[in-house]
């Protein structure tokens, strides 16, 4: 099957394995979703990731994170670039996720990043998802 948006189907897999309450979820691998997942793994929303190589295809496992009370730390994830409408901003007007209790993950000229880093390095550039 072929995916017009793989960013997109990845961040619906990993929001569809937390509301199912899954420990683990398996992601086509890329270098732009390694970037994401690594960017989860800092902010704390994932326990933690790896690179799995099965019968020739590249993967990377995906451990989700919960609470103490088994409810899902990744309360909502979604894509705000899309194809069909890309989303560009500069570093001044980037949007705050959730009244700053969120995550904006941005595509920059020095690689992919989160929005209060972005603000810092003073670099805007493509707003790919964001995650409270």
């Amino acid at each position: 099957m072929s995916v017009s948006d793989p960013i997109s189907d990845m961040l619906t897999k990993v929001r569809n394995a937390s509301m199912a309450r899954h420990e683990k979820v398996d992601i086509p691998t890329s270098r732009l979703k390694l970037e994401i997942v690594k960017i989860l793994k800092t902010e704390g929303y994932i326990k933690n990731f790896k690179k799995i190589a099965q019968e020739g295809q590249n993967f990377i496992r995906v451990f989700l994170k919960y609470d103490e009370g088994e409810e899902p730390i990744i309360h909502g994830i979604e894509k705000v670039s899309k194809p069909g409408r890309r989303v560009y901003t500069g570093y001044k007007s980037l949007p705050r996720v959730h009244n700053g209790y969120g995550t904006l993950i941005v595509s920059t000229s020095d690689g992919v990043t989160t929005g209060k880093k972005a603000t810092e390095k003073k670099v805007g550039g493509e707003l790919i998802c964001t995650v409270w």
